[in-house]
Order: C-alpha cells, then structure tokens, then sequence
C-alpha cells in the first residue's frame, strides 16, 4: 500500500469522455486516458485491504472472476512502475485492453472503499496499463519453448476463444482457432461497436497470437462447411467456444414486416461495412433518416442507439419491460454483490444532448407491429405494464388507458439471447442443460462426448466478456490434463 491516506487525500476521477457533439460524428473510441500524475493519485486510493474482494470473482458475491491482483498493480501504478504492474496484470489477464474498454468492472463493484466512499477507478487503471505497454513496445510475442505435438481445435474466436487458445499455445499445443465470419475476435470483432472497442485493438492481439503459434482458420462453420467428424478425427481434442448467439425473438402481431431485425445483426453489419470500406458499400442495415425503436435495455441497446445516431437517425427510443433502477443500493443489494443502479451510458447521453431526453422508456411492452401498403414497418404499438405477484411469480400485468403508438421505421430486437445455436450441438450428440446449453461440469468442462470441451456462453450462458475469458483460461487447464494423460 503506497499511500496509506490515499483514499483520505483524493477523491475518484476518471478522464473526460469526448464530448457527445465530437463523438457522434465519427465511429472512433469515445474514452480518453488520464495523464500519468492523475492515474498514479487515483492509484494511491487503493488501501490494499486486508481481505480484497475486488479479485474474489465469485458469482453472486462479485469481484473479478480472473482474479487479478488489483490492489498489487494499484500500488505499483502509484510508484509509477507501470511495466512491473503489467507484469503482475498479465499473470491473471489475458487481454486487458478488451476488459479494460468493455467490462462493467466488477471489481469496482466490491471494492471495500466503495462500502461508504466512491470505489477505486480499477477499470481506468487496468486500461491505463496496457495501452502505455503497447505504446512502448514492451507487449511482444511469446514463443513457446517446447511443442506436446498434442493438437486442439478451438472453434470459435471470441473472448473464450482466444483466451483458451492463448494458454493452450503457450503450454505447447498445436492450435488452431476456427472462425465462421471472415475476421477472428467473434464478440468482441462484430458483437460490440468500434467507439467502444476500436478493431485495430482486436485485430493488434489477434496479430500477436498468430506470431505465437496460433492458426485462425476464418469463413469456417464446423458442421456446415467444415465436417464436425472431421474435426474430431485431426485433432487430440476439441474446444466448442460458439457463444449463446441464438437471440430472443418478438413474439408478436406484425413480427413479420420488413424493417425489423436482431440488434446483432444490426451490429455486426454495420461494424463490418465499416473496416471494409468505411461505409461506403453500403452493406449494412441504415438508421439515417428513421424513427428507431429498440427493444431491450441493456448494453446492446446502448450500442444500438449510439449506432443509429451516428447512422443520422431522425429519433430513437429503447422499450425496456422492466423498471427503471434505483440511483443508489437497496438492503438486498447490499456489497459487496455489484450494485444494479441506474446508469446513464454513452448511447443515452448521446440521446439527451441530441433530442433533449433519456430514450429508455420503462415498464413498457410491445403489443404489435403495423406495416404500411408495402409490409414495411411505420408503427409500433406498446402498452405500460405492472408487476404483480400472481400464484407466487411476478408477472407483468397491462395497464389499462397507457397504450401507445410510436412511428418507426427501424425496430431493432436486443432482448439477449436463450442459448448457444444448435447445428454443432446435434452433430456431436451432446447433452444439454435445462437452458440448452451444453452440459459440462465446471471446473471440469468435458462434454459429454469424450475429447469434446466446451466454456463460455456456450456453457454457462449468456455473460460478459470477463466471465468468458476466465472460462476460456479454466477450460484450457483441464484440456491439458486431458492431453497429459493420454
């Protein structure tokens, strides 16, 4: 602990964003970084606590699940020792500078100065680090010193991907990392927009793990181009790493007219119209010009609004069936679980300073959809609900005399997803959980079919970025055992 008062002398700070006037013009990455003075005083209100659950990483208690040593690095960023701090951040971590832009940060969540103060700006810090290590140079590949000849196929890039295919290669395994879009990094390629994650960035990691050994192998589906037995018979094992990428649909009048789509798609077809040609393809779904409707209210709502403003939409608003959250803890959300508050994000600040309001509109449901002469898409009906506990289960319940209609043009789907896609699943016989997912024990992460592994949201469902990545890392370890005792 550098500074014992730290916490006592400095107050929380983080680096202005970039303005929502600059920002909205461009697809580049709204964060800034603080200047080193700043970052080593925010460094120094770490009070490296006797019991740190900022790296507990437990699932309901919260902490980061890769169990980084925060308050070690803290202390080190406060003496200004930045390369040692990346050393203690990478012994945990694996790709910092995608958990350092993306992640809700758990770890600030539980972190004992945030009991009665405002916690550590852990997630700024972490960023903070690698970038400064790319920029010197000191982020380089690591050839593995022996080859097990054992060879692994890793399908599926994304942040499970390539973290267990990161460890498989450095224990010395043959990997290769089946991809089915034509550029690796899955999620974190075409799942999260640019401003929030610039590709140069994934594709920078992605270059480095291809100097370490690693194969991708992209426009690859294993079970629809690529034989599933195949893959089976050339490989001593097999990671399944496919996501929970099946998204939950509309169920209502009108689902079927033009102009409605998964906000994945949305996403990714814009994202990748933009590193082909910045745009001017014109391959991707356009908001210029439309009233836009998003249903869903989490972070891939977020991201469908600050897309279509940036598209040059005439108005957007977010349908979210759920109450709005409270601004400060309840008793039943007490630390050090994460705090479910109320945020205003990027995507909505960009809303406010455009049409002058927040675009969430809560305890809200779609009842319909109306198409025009054509069955394109120009009115969307909803109507404000109540919870209420019916036979011992909360049910949203219509409120009589709140039904709406909006205009729209473009309605955009972002109510999570219900499982991993199942061609794959089927095609190795696989047993399933209760969700769909595929069953495998933690810890373990074997499927049922001897060989065949599975981790991230393919396994546990739908998650973060950090949770996947912890995934990958836990799977890689039991892979190698498995390869070890044959």
């Amino acid at each position: 602990m550098g500074k014992p008062t730290g916490f006592l002398e400095y107050e929380r700070k983080l680096p202005q964003d970039r303005p929502p006037e600059e920002r909205i013009k461009d697809w580049n990455e709204f964060h800034t970084h603080f200047d080193e003075e700043s970052l080593k005083e925010q460094g120094a209100r770490c009070m490296n606590c006797g019991v740190a659950f900022c790296h507990t990483g437990l699932p309901l208690e919260g902490g980061c699940p890769l169990g980084n040593l925060i308050p070690e690095w803290n202390d080190l960023v406060y003496r200004g020792k930045f390369e040692e701090a990346y050393k203690r951040l990478s012994k945990t971590s694996n790709f910092p500078e995608f958990t350092g832009r993306v992640c809700p940060a758990l770890c600030e969540g539980s972190c004992t100065l945030g009991m009665h103060e405002s916690s550590v700006t852990t997630k700024n810090i972490e960023v903070h680090i690698i970038d400064k290590m790319f920029e010197q140079g000191k982020v380089v590949p690591r050839i593995p010193k022996k080859s097990t000849e054992k060879r692994v196929a890793v399908i599926g890039s994304g942040p499970s991907g390539l973290a267990c295919a990161d460890i498989l290669n450095q224990l010395g395994h043959k990997v290769t990392v089946y991809e089915r879009s034509d550029r690796p990094g899955g999620l974190l390629m075409y799942g999260i927009p640019n401003m929030k994650l610039d590709k140069k960035i994934v594709q920078r990691r992605i270059d480095i793990l291809e100097k370490e050994g690693i194969t991708f192998v992209t426009n690859t589906e294993i079970g629809k181009n690529y034989p599933a037995a195949k893959i089976i018979n050339q490989f001593d094992a097999v990671v399944l790493c496919c996501g929970a990428t099946k998204p939950r649909d509309l169920n209502v009048e009108g689902r079927d007219c033009s102009g409605i789509y998964f906000a994945v798609d949305f996403l990714k077809a814009n994202t990748k119209s933009l590193l082909d040609s910045n745009h001017q393809d014109r391959n991707f779904i356009s908001a210029e010009g439309k009233d836009v409707i998003i249903i869903g209210g989490g972070d891939t709502g977020t991201d469908c609004v600050g897309t279509s403003i940036r598209h040059g939409c005439r108005s957007v608003n977010q349908i979210e069936i759920m109450p709005e959250l409270p601004e400060e803890r309840t008793p039943a959300n007490h630390w050090p679980q994460w705090p479910r508050l109320k945020k205003v994000d990027y995507g909505q600040e960009e809303a406010i300073y455009l049409y002058g309001k927040d675009p969430r509109n809560y305890l809200t449901t779609v009842t319909k959809v109306v198409g025009d002469e054509n069955n394109n898409i120009k009115e969307v009906h909803t109507v404000n609900v109540e919870w209420k506990n019916e036979n011992g289960r909360m049910t949203p319940v219509p409120v009589k005399g709140s039904e709406k209609v909006w205009p729209c043009q473009l309605l955009l789907i972002a109510m999570g997803f219900t499982g991993p896609e199942d061609t794959l699943i089927k095609q190795f016989s696989l047993e399933t959980d209760a969700r769909s997912n595929v069953k495998a024990e933690e810890g373990k992460y074997a499927t049922s079919l001897k060989g065949v592994f599975a981790a991230g949201d393919m396994r546990r469902g739908q998650s973060l970025v950090v949770w996947a990545i912890h995934e990958g890392r836990e799977a890689a370890k039991a892979v190698d055992e498995y390869l070890g005792s044959r």
